[in-house]
């Protein structure tokens, strides 16, 4: 389908197609349009009269849904929040986005918390949709040009500053496109949704189904055995995973086949071991390997649905529209040579929020330059090395360890903080903490671990601490990272 589609035009081209399934029922596309659209005037009605994000702070079930097309159809930019942040966390990136009103559940605590802490903030709790009045007017969303930001979601940069990438409608319509060119029909059917919401990955499901009149089936949070059960369903065509969930599905599964009717497993978020691949594929999975960022409004290069009984897999290739160069020192490199994943197109994002320092640096005569590193083989498919050179990506969850460092620097018995990522099987990486004491004190893990966790989110906080007499440093006193483990 060409040209832009929003919730209510979707309503009007396939009112009674199914769109949102979840435990408590199913909406059509037209339920889910007139609840989007109470909700937009609920915000048309209250939001504050600058053209803030309004942010949002809601467990990834059918009220995000409804609650992010009503505020993307009141014409104004949704932020999606991670539902596993502290107040703390949270509280900077609701300052640093200049936020002035977040909606959120009810009974999360940190509503009261946020609306103390942050300036300007109005916290409120969202309203029951169908206590709010219906309105048969026209939305200002649906004729919000496609260049408008539709979302920010928080991203990181190498110093863990969480920056806001700003994604439009068009950006987002770029990538249900070209993934729907990869993919398939699959984009079509049915998709089973276990991803965060306010992740990409998972916000692009939504966005996808809008697009194409898909239905989407919801589960608020990843849980191997209601995941195994809905697509034992044999109903779920396509379902996107990171290789933690993967493998915990595997293992909850044990030696059944994969389920029928599922045409792709797409696989991102963090590396996924060939064994992990080698595995599912074994059972029967159709594994799509892919590598996107947020910046990137999700998938840059895609392998095809593998064929059934194929000996390999099909290599990553970039979706339609997309280009991705491998530069060393901003010259092209040669194939098999590794070097920084650059990225051209119309899914690249419209910039950082309120940050065109860092915007000018991540975008260069139209190129996304992402940090992460990979090489393009000599049939030009890629292999992406390192997602940044610091990034631990645990269990799915991007982690920047210069973040934790900072709060553990901030307790007084710490001297000096390391930390960085070690293998581990179900996780893909585990976040270790590498201390140096003050002198005097002695610390325990247990101590750190309960400071950390009244600061971090969960998968954030270290798995392990180890102690140690000093941190591998250059001569210019910049931590050596990679160099942690041998530091023991």
């Amino acid at each position: 389908m060409s040209g832009p589609v929003d919730l209510v035009a979707r309503a009007v081209l396939t009112p009674s197609a199914p769109a949102l399934e979840f435990a408590g029922g199913t909406w059509n596309f037209a339920e889910l349009a007139g609840r989007a659209g109470r909700a937009a005037r609920h915000v048309i009605g209250h939001a504050p009269t600058g053209q803030s994000p309004i942010a949002l702070l809601l467990p990834g079930d059918e009220r995000f849904v409804a609650w992010f097309h009503g505020i993307v159809l009141a014409a104004r930019t949704v932020l999606p929040l991670n539902t596993r942040l502290t107040a703390d966390e949270l509280a900077r990136q609701l300052t640093d986005a200049r936020v002035e009103w977040l909606l959120g559940d009810e009974n999360d605590p940190r509503l009261a918390e946020l609306a103390r802490s942050v300036p300007g903030l109005r916290a409120t709790s969202t309203p029951k949709i169908g206590t709010l009045p219906t309105h048969h007017d026209r939305l200002p969303g649906e004729s919000v040009p496609s260049a408008a930001t539709l979302a920010v979601l928080f991203t990181s940069g190498t110093s863990g500053r969480a920056k806001g990438a700003r994604l439009s409608r068009a950006n987002f319509e770029a990538s249900a496109t070209a993934a729907e060119d990869r993919l398939g029909p699959a984009v079509r059917a049915r998709w089973l949704a276990c991803m965060p919401l306010f992740h990409v990955g998972g916000l692009s499901i939504v966005m996808r189904s809008v697009r194409f009149g898909g239905p989407i089936r919801i589960l608020s949070k990843f849980d191997a055995a209601a995941v195994s059960n809905a697509l034992d369903a044999g109903d779920i065509a396509g379902v996107s995973l990171v290789p933690t969930m993967l493998s915990r599905l595997l293992a909850h599964r044990g030696t059944r086949p994969a389920p029928s009717g599922l045409d792709v497993l797409l696989l991102g978020g963090a590396a996924a071991a060939p064994e992990l691949v080698g595995r599912a594929r074994a059972a029967g999975y159709p594994v799509c390997l892919t590598y996107g960022l947020t910046e990137a409004t999700s998938q840059v290069e895609t392998a095809e649905p593998p064929r059934r009984g194929a000996a390999t897999l099909p290599p990553l290739r970039p979706l339609r529209g997309v280009e991705v160069r491998i530069l060393v020192e901003g010259q092209e490199a040669p194939p098999g040579v590794p070097g920084e994943i650059v990225v051209r197109g119309a899914t690249v994002m419209q910039g950082y929020l309120d940050d065109p320092a860092a915007t000018e640096r991540a975008i260069r005569d139209g190129w996304l330059f992402t940090g992460d590193i990979g090489f393009l083989d000599a049939e030009g498919g890629l292999h992406v090395l390192d997602r940044r050179d610091d990034l631990v990506v645990s269990g799915g969850e991007n982690v920047y360890p210069a973040e934790i460092e900072a709060v553990l620097l901030e307790h007084p018995s710490v001297a000096e903080a390391g930390v960085t990522g070690v293998p581990d099987a179900d996780l893909g990486a585990r976040v270790v903490a590498w201390i140096v004491v003050e002198p005097g004190a002695a610390p325990g893990a247990t101590e750190l671990a309960a400071y950390c966790r009244e600061r971090l989110a969960g998968f954030k906080c270290p798995r392990e601490f180890r102690f140690v007499q000093e941190l591998p440093r250059t001569a210019a006193g910049k931590l050596q990272r990679r160099r942690l483990v041998e530091s023991d």
